[in-house]
């Protein structure tokens, strides 16, 4: 009977865990989660184990990519169900990467997650040997059947996160982050907080996140987690990067929801996950020092002025940051798993600044001239030596949405720029893969892209005058659109970039 009753459950888990999810602003597609049903014969517990794994979405049989593995105790669709969907939604977000998830279903989780015995427990006390089975059988057998890359996550709620946190102090290197979600450490007299300072200093040095959340009032107290935080504030080491949170209005129950996108997203702590700073690259002047803007997320992200890696003594990035002569900046933003950390640099340097040239007699304003082509490009292409299949003048009214094609052409458009002060100009461009923009035959940009890098920024010095200009975009995915805009001496200040007005742009009769 007792091995029916876990089928049960199991099957339970399978139909239940099917679901659907709604890619961000897609209101068509849908995702089903069907998680694999195995299973591990244990030598340590003398018994068959079962577990339900998920793969991420993305996953093709037979390639190489490997993904951290997040184990998740009282498995099933009650607690799984719902990590599924949170783990989803933070993916989509950019909080954390692809995820597999491993449900290890219960048998009696009173022997499985408590560290020692009490009598009005009767089979209490069995957490050794659970900890020994996760460590010794379980995880080598998911690293071997499923592509792991061997950073892991803990995860457990009431008896499963004291089972969470004692496994934190007993096996520290087991896991990457430990989440423990309305933990019962009122278990025993409070053994883990007696436990605690012998075993705290064995962290030291490995990197680790602790997250721990409970609930306020009377019922939340009652799980003794403050005298955890005691502990931890007097004790915890260096490399031990923990956080507790108290949820109001939530129950034993109802508090999972909550912690788990807390719990996920600060075990990688990435933020916003990008780096970004503007203008990205230029030419400065000695005697005219510039400022580079920082648009990210300045929560652990440092930068040097050499071309160093930044490390967490370097300077902590600021909103603006002085440039005053050649320069590399490169920042560095950290996260609780150094895998994950970013990093991006940009070059300024110090060179004779573009002259302009001489306004021609057979040019009048009103748009630059464009040149249009059909067909598949790169970056090795010589438009000049093609016929286009269709010229005109960039107006006011020119829509590059109206071309015949939505992909697969390349747009060419050329004249003379008017500037009309002296002073830093800022070119500022989103675009797609190989398109390149110049000004006077010297390239300024050249668009690598991708989703999360959109826009690409150039600062140069220019006088007053007319300068050669040219951009060579190249349409290949529907998803980037074209999009020139600039700042110029007057304006920079504002950070907001504006079209190149058409009276400024110059095309030959």
């Amino acid at each position: 009977m007792k091995i029916k009753f876990i089928l049960l459950v199991i099957l339970i888990a399978i139909i239940g865990g099917k679901g659907n999810v709604v890619k961000a602003q897609d209101t068509v597609r849908r995702v089903f989660d069907i998680g694999k049903l195995d299973s591990i014969n244990s030598d340590i517990l003398k018994e068959k184990r079962f577990l339900q794994v998920f793969v991420p979405q993305g996953y093709k049989a037979g390639s190489t990519a490997k993904y951290d593995v997040l184990y998740v105790l009282d498995g099933g669709n009650w607690n799984t169900g719902l990590i599924n969907k949170v783990q989803q939604f933070l993916e989509g977000e950019g909080y954390m990467p692809p995820t597999i998830i491993v449900s290890i279903l219960g048998i009696d989780r009173s022997k499985d997650l408590t560290p020692t015995h009490m009598n009005d427990w009767k089979t209490s006390g069995g957490a050794a040997k659970f900890l020994g089975f996760i460590k010794d059988e379980l995880i080598p057998y998911i690293n071997k059947e499923y592509p792991s890359d061997g950073d892991n996550t803990l995860w457990g709620h009431s008896l499963g996160g004291l089972f969470v946190i004692n496994a934190l102090l007993n096996e520290p290197k087991t896991f990457k982050s430990y989440i423990a979600v309305d933990p019962s450490l009122w278990w025993d007299d409070s053994y883990i907080q007696k436990i605690a300072p012998g075993k705290l200093p064995a962290l030291a040095g490995l990197n680790t996140t602790l997250f721990i959340s409970g609930r306020e009032g009377k019922e939340g107290e009652s799980m003794r987690i403050a005298s955890m935080d005691t502990v931890l504030n007097k004790m915890a080491p260096v490399g031990l990067t923990w956080k507790h949170i108290n949820y109001p209005d939530e129950t034993h129950s109802s508090v999972r929801l909550k912690s788990i996108y807390d719990g996920l997203k600060f075990s990688y702590g990435w933020h916003n996950g990008q780096i970004e700073f503007h203008p990205m690259n230029g030419i400065v002047s000695k005697d005219k020092p510039l400022k580079v803007w920082y648009f990210g997320d300045t929560t652990k992200a440092y930068y040097t002025l050499d071309g160093t890696p930044p490390t967490s003594s370097s300077a902590k990035v600021q909103p603006e940051i002085n440039i005053a002569d050649a320069t590399k900046i490169t920042v560095k933003q950290f996260t609780n798993r150094s895998r994950y950390d970013k990093m991006k640099s940009g070059d300024f340097i110090v060179e004779k600044t573009l002259s302009p040239v001489s306004k021609q007699k057979n040019i009048q304003a009103g748009g630059f001239h464009y040149a249009y082509y059909e067909g598949k490009w790169d970056s090795t292409t010589n438009f000049k030596r093609l016929k286009p299949q269709q010229e005109g003048i960039t107006t006011a009214d020119f829509d590059i949405d109206k071309l015949p094609r939505k992909n697969d052409f390349a747009l060419v458009i050329d004249g003379l720029l008017q500037t009309k002060e002296d002073g830093y100009y800022i070119f500022v461009l989103d675009a797609d893969k190989d398109s390149k923009l110049y000004l006077d035959n010297q390239l300024l940009i050249q668009w690598e892209g991708s989703y999360s890098n959109r826009t690409y920024s150039y600062i140069l010095p220019l006088k007053k005058g007319y300068y050669p200009f040219r951009l060579e975009y190249l349409h290949k995915n529907e998803d980037f659109k074209l999009k020139l805009s600039y700042l110029t001496p007057g304006i920079l200040n504002t950070k907001q970039p504006i079209p190149i007005p058409v009276d400024l742009q110059y095309q030959a009769r």
